[in-house]
């Protein structure tokens, strides 16, 4: 905001006040004076609005110092600007980080991944596995059981690619086929092969850090958002999960 010119003669200003109404005049305390007759200011014959004050003043025609920002909302605007330009660099190194790992993962897939294999409509392929997630809900063994129904099982991750595949897969947090039913603290795959690759979550797991309201954690979810971490919660939560089977040549 800044201070505005209004059209005024000041010649004219003590012209007729009798016939105006007191209320429709908004000049400030001791205004207009004419400089007061002072040398230096010469005649004030424009009217100009103070921002500030919420009130009009006299002031010579030729002054121009005082159309300014108020340094208050100068530096308010600054702060904003600052804010959106940060903003700004926040979102575009994001954007390039997820461009990056998009082309990478997808270069290391063809390098990784050769062979051309096929999956069935519904599934996503990824190297020589299909991959199918489910778009109901409930417990670990319910996701397993409809896994084995369509010629596959929960998903077994064994590397950092699969582990990207899969983050990028899912949009809420998922069952995997990983647990610890056997033996606590023991986690196997649900093919039998044992845990190589781990991404657990901060403090995980904890088998729900011995909660008396908690039943025993001894199954795995896959969270979504940029980690993508694992997190062992009771098998009788309810998730919906992924399937994954060999793709056919």
């Amino acid at each position: 905001m800044e201070e505005v010119y209004i059209n005024v003669d000041y010649e004219k200003l003590t012209q007729n006040l009798l016939d105006i109404r007191q209320d429709k005049w908004y000049w400030g305390s001791g205004q207009p004076n004419n400089g007061s007759g002072s040398p230096k200011l010469g005649e004030e014959d424009c009217g100009h609005i103070r921002v500030q004050l919420q009130d009009w003043n006299d002031l010579s025609c030729s002054r121009s110092s005082e159309r300014r920002l108020p340094p208050e909302l100068l530096v308010a605007a600054l702060l904003c600007l600052g804010l959106l330009s940060v903003s700004l660099l926040i979102g575009l190194i994001g954007l390039s980080v997820h461009y990056h790992v998009s082309v990478s993962f997808l270069a290391e897939e063809k390098r990784v991944c050769g062979q051309k294999t096929t999956c069935p409509d519904g599934w996503t392929k990824f190297c020589w596995s299909c991959y199918f997630l489910s778009t109901e809900r409930g417990s670990w063994t319910k996701g397993r059981e409809d896994c084995r129904t369509r010629g596959a099982d929960l998903v077994v991750i064994h590397s950092a690619e699969e582990q990207t595949f899969i983050s990028t897969f899912i949009n809420k947090n998922t069952w995997i086929g990983l647990n610890d039913t056997d033996k606590e603290g023991t986690w196997e795959w649900v093919d039998g092969t044992p845990l190589t690759v781990t991404y657990w979550g901060s403090n995980e797991p904890n088998n729900g850090n011995g909660g008396i309201f908690l039943a025993n954690e001894d199954c795995v979810e896959i969270s979504t958002g940029w980690s993508s971490e694992w997190n062992d919660l009771s098998c009788e939560a309810s998730r919906q999960w992924i399937c994954e089977k060999p793709a056919q040549p």
